[in-house]
């Protein structure tokens, strides 16, 4: 049996809404998605964007980051976090993780915030992992008290909640999705940027397209440029397939809690393996990490060898190239992050699984863990 780390499916909505645009319907995709995003979050605001990144990216525009400007995010992260801080000339400031959920430690958090907040400070990006098992409400308020903006990197959180209200409406003053995030990519890419805030979304839409400025009641060529941009915006094509998905989020979710819940029974008690330890029943699983205690990688080679692939979320930044030579990084200052890359490993989870692919996942991981002393 061949097991694919992450598997699209595309629908006759998804086929329909395609068509739609490929006959040249007069139909506002973008439009749409952006509003019925924004229902589905219950914030005020969603803004379409080329991708998660661009949403980042478009975000630190929108926060008006600047060169020398500082923005502080965990160790552990995509590299588009720091990445789009980096293109500003400004200074990412890693923190590690909590061992508890593996999110950035809120506790270390409040100790860099009170040694060095100032004006140089400008924001806190907080990647989700999964889902939303981390303390919002004080990441939120420690963050207002040192008048410091908050952004939730939420592209592995695609419809999770906290507390029952869904992540995107509250406890972030901008809140980045991606529709085709890390090691899931889909057919198509796109990124939402959320908000509550009237006035960054504003800047944000005007940036967003090179900081165009039109009257409605002009002919459409005329127009003035107001600010520096540039171009994140989203295709109709790739807004009208995203659009039929919006949907189905809640009852995706579902379905991975079931997974989740059959990972758990039949993994729990396995030798060289240890289950994630989530007191959410929020929590949307869009990544099941595991920890392997014994050589993770030649763990995932021979579950690879079984057809089983896996992913890894993520490889901490200050072991790439170019964040360890930039900053003068060395392996051992986030020791809570090396040794949850060491260990970690993501197994397939997505909605399309059946029962028979889990299980199969399951007695795979049971027969490599028996190999190893």
């Amino acid at each position: 049996m061949k097991i694919p780390f992450h598997k699209y499916v595309s629908e006759l909505a998804e086929h329909s809404n395609v068509s739609d645009v490929l006959d040249g319907e007069e139909i506002d995709q973008i439009g749409m998605l952006e509003s019925d995003f924004a229902s589905y979050v219950t914030a005020e605001h969603a803004l379409a964007t080329a991708s998660g990144t661009a949403a980042l990216h478009l975000s630190m525009l929108a926060l008006e980051l600047k060169r020398g400007d500082k923005v502080v995010c965990s160790v552990n992260t995509h590299p588009a976090v720091p990445e789009v801080v980096r293109h500003f000339d400004a200074e990412p400031v890693f923190i590690d993780i909590d061992e508890k959920n593996f999110h950035l430690d809120l506790d270390k958090l409040q100790a860099y915030l009170d040694e060095h907040a100032n004006k140089k400070l400008k924001a806190v990006i907080v990647t989700l992992l999964g889902g939303a098992n981390m303390d919002l409400p004080r990441l939120y308020k420690m963050a207002s008290e040192h008048d410091i903006k908050v952004v939730i990197d939420a592209s592995e959180a695609l419809g999770s909640s906290f507390e029952g209200e869904k992540i995107g409406s509250i406890y972030a003053d901008i809140t980045c999705f991606d529709f085709s995030p890390h090691l899931k990519e889909n057919v198509c890419s796109g990124g939402m940027l959320v908000t509550n805030d009237e006035e960054l979304v504003e800047r944000a839409r005007l940036l967003a397209n090179h900081g165009i400025k039109k009257q409605e009641s002009s002919l459409k060529y005329i127009y003035d440029v107001v600010d520096i941009g540039n171009d994140y915006t989203m295709s109709k094509l790739d807004a009208a397939y995203i659009r039929a998905g919006i949907e189905r989020l809640d009852a995706n979710i579902q379905r991975q809690q079931e997974i989740a819940a059959i990972y758990n029974k039949e993994l729990n008690g396995v030798a060289h393996v240890t289950i994630p330890t989530i007191d959410d029943p929020d929590f949307s699983y869009n990544l099941y990490m595991i920890q392997i205690d014994k050589n993770r990688d030649s763990f995932a080679l021979d579950m690879q060898k079984e057809g089983i692939e896996t992913g890894l979320h993520y490889i901490p930044l200050h072991l790439l190239s170019y964040y360890k030579s930039k900053y003068e990084l060395r392996v051992n200052d986030y020791p809570r992050a090396l040794r949850y890359y060491q260990q970690i490993l993501s197994l397939p989870i997505y909605p399309s699984m059946s029962d028979e692919e889990v299980l199969y996942v399951c007695d795979v991981i049971k027969k490599v863990a028996k190999t190893k002393v």
